[in-house]
C-alpha cells in the first residue's frame, strides 16, 4: 500500500490549522450581544472548515490600515494559499500591496453536497434580486442587492471537492463592503445544515472556536443588515463579508506612470528610429510597411518577461535608475489612400499572447485601405507570445506570488501602447517623409480578443483616444478562463500543480486580484469618466454569439460595466442592457449570430460547431459599422435587413448537440 494518500491526507489536515479545527458546539446560550464592526484575522476560516482559503473574498484575510483609502489591507497568510504537490508554497508579499479585493472577483465557498436547485444562474439573472433569492450579494452602504448568479465548478474530479460559486454581473463598487448570504441551498437529501461555527454565530450558542466569539459584534451587525434587506436570520446557511480594493490602489499605478512618462516624452512625444521601410510588400493596398522603435521610460527592473515594476519611496512605480528607458518595436502600415488624402490613426490591440505584426492580416490590409486609415501597434507585453513560457512555468512552479511578475510587465506593456498613440499623433506626424499621410486629429483604438479585453484598460485610461472598437471582448479574466478553449494548455499546468478543484478556484481568484490592475474588470466602470485628469471615452463592442474564446456572457458584463446600450441588430435581449436601433452617442454593444447553438450555462468552453471568433472582423457590415462608430460616434446596425443572423458560416449541420454541462 502506499504512503502516498496518506501523507497528503495528513498534509491537507495540516495545513488547515488549528483555525480549521471542529467546534464542539453546546446548545448554551450567549449574549445579547452589539454590532461592532472589528474582524478577526484569520489563517483559515472555520465557517468553511472543509477548505483553507474559503470562503473568499472575505475580511478575514485583512488588517486594519489607516493609512489606505479603505481602511483596510489585505494580508494573507503564506499557510493560507493552496499547497502545490511538488511542495512549493506560496508567500503573500504580491496581494499585501491591495487595500481590498477585486470588483469583479469570484465569490467561492465549498457547500458539500449542494445543488443548483432554485439558485440564480445565468439564464434567470433577474431571480438573484427577488426578496426570496437563495443566494445574496449586499451592497452594506446603500442595502441594493447585486445582480449575479451561483454556479458549481465543472472542472471538478471529485464530487465532494466542488466550489460553490457566486458571479457578479455588474462591478462591485470600488471602496466597498458587501455582504454575502446563502439559504435554502439544496442537497439530495433537503436543505444544507449550517457549519458549527457559523450555526453558533447565527444561533448565539458556545463554541470553543475562538474566532467565534471574536467574530459575535461583527456578526451582529451582517444579521441587521441582512435583516433590513429582508434576509431572515434563522434561515441563513452561511453569511462573510468582504471589501472591494479602491479606486486608487487599482488604478494607481498605471495613471502614475502614463503622466509620468507622458511628461517626459515631451510635447512631441518618444523618440522613435526607423528600421525597414517596404514600399512593394502589397501594392495594390498597401504604400509603406514600416518596421521601428519607440524609446520609452523602463519601469522595470528587466525588460524580459519575469520583470518585476521598480518602486519609489512613495510606493508608486518609477524608472529604473539603472536603465531607465529602453526601446520598444512597433508596426506601421500606410494604404495607398492615405497618399491622397491624410488618413486617421487607428491603433491595434492583438489577440491572447501575440504580437503587433498581426496588423499583417487580409481583413486590416482591406480595412485600413477601404476606410483610409494608417494602422500600427506595438505588443502588449505580459500577454504577448514572449510572455507564454514565462506564464506556464508560474503556473508549475507552486509559487503563485510569481505571477505578480506578469503584472507588472502588462503595466509596462500598457504605458508602451498608450505611449505609442503619442508618438503616431504627435512626432511620426510630423516626419517629413511619412507624416503627410498622417491626419493626427483622428485617432482611434481597435482591439480584438485580447486586445478588446485589454483596450477596456487602454480606453479608460488614454488621454490621447476618445472613441474605440472593442471586438469579441469580455471581462473580468476570473470569469472567462473556464469558459475558454485557449485557457486548455494552462489549466493542465494548473491541474498538475494543484489537484483539488478548489484549490484551482481559489488560485484563479487570487490572480484576478493582481490581474485588476491592468484588466477592464478593475477600469471600465470609469470608461465614460472619473479618473483624474482622463477624458470621457465611449467604445463599440461587438460578441459573436457561441464564441469559444471568449464567452458573451463575459461581454455583457463588460457592456453593463461601461453603460453601453444594446443596439438591435435582430437577436435576444440582454439583461441590463437597454435595447435601441441606434445610438448618437456614447457606448454601445451589438451581436452577431452565426448559427451556434446556445453557449452553456456553466463554466466549460463552447466548443459546438465552427468558432465564430474570428468571423465577425471579416464582415463588410462589421467594418462600415467600426467605421461610422470611429468617425461619427454614432452606433448603426449595417447587417442586410437588420438582422446580424450568417448562419452559413457557423459550421452547425442539423446537430443534435450534445449538453455540454452534463456531469
Amino acid at each position: 500500500m502506499s504512503l502516498r494518500p496518506l501523507f497528503f491526507f495528513g498534509a491537507a489536515l495540516a495545513a488547515l490549522g488549528p483555525g480549521c479545527s471542529s467546534s464542539d458546539d453546546s446548545e448554551t446560550k450567549v449574549g445579547p450581544f452589539a454590532p461592532k464592526v472589528e474582524w478577526a484575522h484569520l489563517t483559515c476560516d472555520p465557517l468553511v472548515p472543509t477548505q483553507c482559503g474559503y470562503p473568499f473574498p472575505s475580511n478575514v484575510w485583512t488588517v486594519d490600515a489607516a493609512d489606505t483609502p479603505t481602511g483596510r489591507r489585505v494580508q494573507i497568510d503564506d499557510a493560507s494559499f493552496p499547497a502545490a504537490v511538488n511542495g512549493q508554497k506560496t508567500t503573500g508579499a504580491p496581494w499585501s500591496k491591495s487595500d481590498g479585493f477585486g470588483a469583479g472577483t469570484g465569490i467561492l465557498t465549498h457547500l458539500p453536497g449542494a445543488t443548483l436547485e432554485g439558485l440564480p444562474s445565468l439564464a434567470t439573472l433577474p431571480r438573484s434580486l427577488e426578496p426570496d433569492s437563495p443566494t445574496v450579494i449586499l451592497d452594506a452602504e446603500t442595502g441594493q442587492r447585486i445582480p449575479h448568479f451561483a454556479e458549481l465548478d465543472m472542472s471538478r474530479a471529485d464530487p465532494d471537492k466542488v466550489t460553490f460559486i457566486l458571479r457578479p454581473v455588474v462591478p462591485l463598487a470600488d471602496a466597498r463592503r458587501y455582504v454575502v448570504a446563502i439559504r435554502k441551498v439544496r442537497g439530495e437529501d433537503g436543505e444544507l445544515a449550517p457549519t458549527p461555527a457559523f450555526r453558533a454565530l447565527r444561533d448565539s450558542i458556545a463554541s470553543s472556536e475562538p474566532s467565534v466569539d471574536a467574530r459575535r459584534g461583527l456578526y451582529e451587525d451582517i444579521f441587521q443588515r441582512l435583516a433590513a434587506a429582508g434576509v431572515e436570520r434563522e434561515t441563513l446557511q452561511l453569511a462573510w463579508d468582504f471589501t472591494t480594493a479602491s479606486r486608487e490602489n487599482v488604478t494607481g499605478w498605471l495613471l502614475h506612470m502614463r503622466d509620468e512618462a507622458l511628461a517626459l516624452a515631451g510635447e512631441d512625444g518618444p523618440a522613435y528610429v526607423i528600421d525597414t521601410v517596404e514600399d512593394d510588400w502589397e501594392p495594390d493596398l498597401v504604400a509603406y510597411r514600416i518596421t521601428g522603435r519607440m524609446t520609452a521610460p523602463l519601469y522595470l527592473d528587466k525588460p524580459e518577461a519575469g520583470a518585476s515594476l521598480v518602486f519609489g519611496a512613495d510606493g508608486m512605480p518609477e524608472p529604473n535608475p539603472a536603465r531607465p528607458t529602453y526601446e520598444v518595436p512597433f508596426r506601421v502600415i500606410i494604404p495607398k489612400s492615405a497618399l491622397t488624402k491624410p488618413a486617421a490613426l487607428l491603433q491595434y490591440g492583438h489577440g491572447l499572447l501575440g504580437s503587433r505584426n498581426q496588423i499583417d492580416a487580409a481583413n486590416f490590409r482591406k480595412l485600413v485601405s477601404e476606410k483610409n486609415y494608417v494602422i500600427f501597434g506595438v505588443d502588449l507585453v505580459g500577454m504577448s507570445d514572449d510572455d507564454s513560457g514565462h506564464i506556464a512555468n508560474v503556473l508549475s512552479s507552486g509559487q503563485l506570488h510569481g505571477i505578480a511578475t506578469m503584472f507588472d510587465r502588462m503595466h509596462q506593456g500598457m504605458l508602451n501602447s498608450l505611449l505609442a498613440m503619442r508618438m503616431m499623433s504627435r512626432r511620426f506626424a510630423k516626419d517629413p517623409t511619412y507624416g503627410a499621410a498622417i491626419d493626427p486629429a483622428e485617432r482611434y483604438y481597435h482591439g480584438i480578443s485580447q486586445g478588446g479585453i485589454a483596450g477596456g484598460v487602454y480606453m479608460s485610461a488614454s488621454t490621447d483616444v476618445e472613441r474605440g472598437v472593442l471586438s469579441v471582448m469580455g471581462q473580468p479574466y476570473g470569469f472567462l478562463l473556464n469558459r475558454s478553449v485557449d485557457f486548455a494548455p494552462f489549466f493542465l499546468v494548473l491541474r498538475g500543480t494543484y489537484p483539488d478543484t478548489r484549490d484551482q478556484q481559489l488560485v484563479l481568484a487570487l490572480t484576478q486580484m493582481l490581474w485588476d490592475r491592468v484588466e477592464p474588470n478593475g477600469w471600465t466602470k470609469y470608461l465614460g469618466g472619473g479618473l483624474p485628469n482622463t477624458p470621457a471615452h465611449s467604445v463599440l463592442m461587438t460578441a459573436a454569439l457561441g464564441d469559444h474564446q471568449v464567452t458573451t456572457f463575459g461581454a455583457h458584463v463588460m457592456a453593463r460595466a461601461v453603460g453601453a446600450k444594446h443596439l438591435d441588430t435582430g437577436l435576444r435581449d440582454v439583461f441590463g442592457l437597454e435595447k435601441v436601433p441606434e445610438t448618437q452617442a456614447g457606448s454601445v454593444y451589438a451581436e452577431y449570430d452565426f448559427g451556434l447553438p446556445d453557449e452553456p450555462l456553466c463554466n466549460v468552453p463552447m466548443s459546438h460547431c465552427d468558432d465564430p471568433h474570428g468571423m465577425i472582423r471579416k464582415l463588410q457590415a462589421s467594418d462600415d459599422q467600426l467605421d461610422a462608430f470611429l468617425r461619427t460616434g454614432q452606433g448603426k446596425n449595417f447587417c442586410p435587413g437588420g438582422a446580424c443572423r450568417f448562419p452559413d458560416q457557423g459550421g452547425c449541420g442539423a446537430g443534435p448537440f450534445p449538453d455540454l454541462c452534463a456531469p
